[in-house]
């Protein structure tokens, strides 16, 4: 499964769009997300990575969106901080021997696949101007 950084990321990037464009300092988010700003710093390290934010140094500084919201789509988010399949991965080895064990991972695979096609598909149809506006 995977961990929080999906909401973390969707937080920051929804500070951030409602920021129009201003520059918005780690601590500020970290305070809002209640989490550490080193936290917040290093989903910023990765957005930045994705090119989902951008960041100015100094004693003005913080990050900012790279494009506007309505070009942001939250499955771009769930792309950035995927880390391991939707529904996790099996760490055993089956027994070979077993009709159901020689084959299970095989399906359990194609199941995975399935299922984090329609989540991402779904967020896809969701910019994150549309979450944004959620909030008004």
């Amino acid at each position: 499964m995977n961990n929080s950084r999906f909401s973390i990321s969707v937080h920051i990037l929804t500070l951030l769009a409602s920021a129009e464009g201003g520059i918005v300092t780690s601590d500020y988010l970290a305070g809002s997300i209640n989490i550490n700003p080193v936290l917040v710093r290093k989903e910023l390290i990765n957005l930045r990575k994705h090119n989902l934010v951008g960041s100015k140094e100094g004693k003005n500084g913080g990050a900012y969106l790279l494009k506007p919201a309505t070009e942001i789509r939250l499955s771009d988010v769930y792309e950035a901080v995927k880390q391991s399949p939707l529904l996790g991965q099996a760490k055993n080895t089956p027994n070979p021997a077993c009709p159901v064990g020689r084959q299970i991972n095989q399906h359990l695979d194609s199941l995975h696949a399935d299922a984090e096609r329609a989540l991402v598909k779904q967020l896809n149809t969701t910019t994150l101007q549309q979450f944004v506006n959620l909030f008004a």
